[in-house]
C-alpha cells in the first residue's frame, strides 16, 4: 500500500482521503442504526466485511426492520448492486490479470472506484489510483461501522447532521473532470451524462431504490453519436 500510494498524484490522493473520510461517517450511522434497531453487534460488522456495499447494506437492513423476511431484504441488496456491474466491465483492467486479484477487485469495487480510476488513462496509474482508494475505503468503511455499532443509537440520526449529502457531493467532484476535459472521450461523456442525469432524477419517485440508476445507462447509446456523425461529414 505505500509503494502504491507514491505513485499517486495530489489530486487522487486528496480524492481518496475525502471519500474514505465520508465513507467513515456514513459508515458509523449505518453500524448504530443496525444495532439501535435491535440486530446484535456482530451482524453489521460481519455484513460489512462480506458484503461491503454502503447502499445495499442499508436497504437490506430496512427491510428487515421493516418485517421483511430474508429474501426479500437479499433482492432489495441484489438490485441496488446491479448498478456496479457496468463499472466492473469499465474498470476491469484495473483489476489485474489473475483470478485471485478480479475477485478481489470485484469485492473491493464501489461508485467511488470510477472517480478514483476515470482520470487516468495509464494502466499502471489505473491499477495504483483502483486498489490504494479500494482498500483505504475498505478499512475506514469497516471501522467505521464498527466504531458506529459500538456507539449505539447515539449517532443514529444521521439526517440531522447532513451525513447523507456528504459523499454524493464528493463523487460529483470526482466525475466533473472527467465530464469537463476537451478531448474526445469528454465529449462523448458530456453527451450522455446529462440524459442519464435526467433519467435517474425524473424516475426516481417513481421507482424503488437502486432501478433509476440502472436506468440511467440507457443515455450510453448516445456516447456513439458523435463520432459517427463527424466521419459522415
Amino acid at each position: 500500500m505505500p509503494s502504491i500510494w507514491r505513485t499517486l498524484d495530489g489530486g487522487t490522493r486528496r480524492a481518496i482521503v475525502l471519500v474514505s473520510l465520508a465513507y467513515t461517517l456514513i459508515a458509523a450511522s449505518f453500524g448504530a442504526l443496525a444495532v439501535s434497531g435491535g440486530l446484535p453487534l456482530w451482524v453489521p460488522i460481519v455484513m460489512s466485511l462480506t458484503v461491503f456495499a454502503g447502499a445495499s447494506q442499508f436497504a437490506t437492513v430496512g427491510v428487515v426492520f421493516a418485517g421483511g423476511g430474508p429474501v426479500a431484504a437479499v433482492l432489495a441488496g441484489l438490485v441496488l448492486n446491479a448498478r456496479l456491474l457496468p463499472f466492473g466491465f469499465a474498470l476491469a483492467d484495473s483489476f489485474g490479470s489473475r483470478w485471485w486479484s478480479r475477485l478481489a477487485g470485484a469485492h473491493l469495487l464501489t461508485d467511488a472506484s470510477v472517480g478514483f480510476v476515470l482520470p487516468h488513462r495509464d494502466p499502471a496509474r489505473r491499477r495504483a489510483a483502483f486498489w490504494a482508494g479500494n482498500i483505504a475505503v475498505f478499512l475506514t468503511w469497516n471501522a467505521g461501522v464498527a466504531l458506529g455499532a459500538l456507539a449505539g443509537d447515539r449517532v443514529a440520526d444521521t439526517d440531522a447532521l447532513g451525513l447523507d449529502a456528504a459523499l454524493p457531493a464528493i463523487l460529483i467532484a470526482l466525475v466533473l473532470p472527467a465530464l469537463t476535459s476537451r478531448d474526445a472521450p469528454g465529449r462523448a461523456r458530456r453527451r450522455a451524462a446529462p440524459a442519464g442525469a435526467a433519467l435517474a432524477v425524473a424516475t426516481t419517485p417513481l421507482l424503488p431504490p437502486g432501478l433509476p440508476v440502472l436506468l440511467a445507462l440507457a443515455a450510453l447509446p448516445l456516447t456513439l453519436l458523435g463520432p459517427r456523425a463527424g466521419r459522415n461529414a
